[in-house]
């Protein structure tokens, strides 16, 4: 299919995000206006502990006015390696470092809207070395086993979309590779 962008500008510049509004000709010629919500991408980690449990935080988030049970994840900052900012985002928000770090996927978060990509990966070998959280942040760090994150996920207590797909994907990685 062949859209044709006929003209785009920044309608707002943050700190996280820009919306920009394009202008597009679909493939019958009629134009469109699309709202798009510009992201320089994230990651979510899955780190697992020793004893197979995995390490989760909840944290209050103001747009769905709610605790949220979710896996430690962080905004790249611009021109940072995925990997890089997983380590530093795996310390900040739950004192941890692992001594590997496995991609196993990444995902669009709302293609419909956003250019926000999520990397993925998989964190094992857990030591303490905690880095300063952000200055907004208020988070608690949670131990999770897989019996009960599968019964969570089964009951609608984890909302939490990235977090979702983030253990969808390490399930398959460990049924497939017993990845560490």
């Amino acid at each position: 299919m062949r859209i044709k962008t006929k003209s785009s500008r920044v309608v707002y510049s943050g700190r996280v995000f820009n919306l920009r509004s394009d202008r597009i000709q679909l493939p019958d010629g009629r134009l469109s206006t699309l709202d798009i919500l510009e992201h320089g991408g994230a990651v979510v980690i899955v780190p697992q502990t020793a004893m197979g449990d995995f390490l989760m935080i909840r944290q209050y988030r103001h747009a769905a006015q709610t605790m949220l049970l979710e896996f430690p994840a962080g905004t790249l900052e611009p021109g940072e390696d995925p990997l890089v900012c997983a380590q530093r985002e795996l310390r900040e928000e739950t004192g941890y470092s692992a001594k590997n770090f496995v991609k196993i996927g990444g995902f669009y978060l709302a293609p419909g809207y956003s250019t926000e990509y999520l990397h993925v990966y998989f964190a094992s070998g857990l030591e303490q070395s905690p880095l300063p959280k952000d200055s907004d942040e208020w988070l608690d760090v949670e131990t999770h086993s897989m019996s009960t994150l599968l019964a969570l996920v089964e009951e609608g207590g984890l909302e939490d979309a990235k977090s979702l797909a983030a253990f969808f994907l390490v399930t398959k990685s460990l049924d497939k590779t017993g990845i560490d």
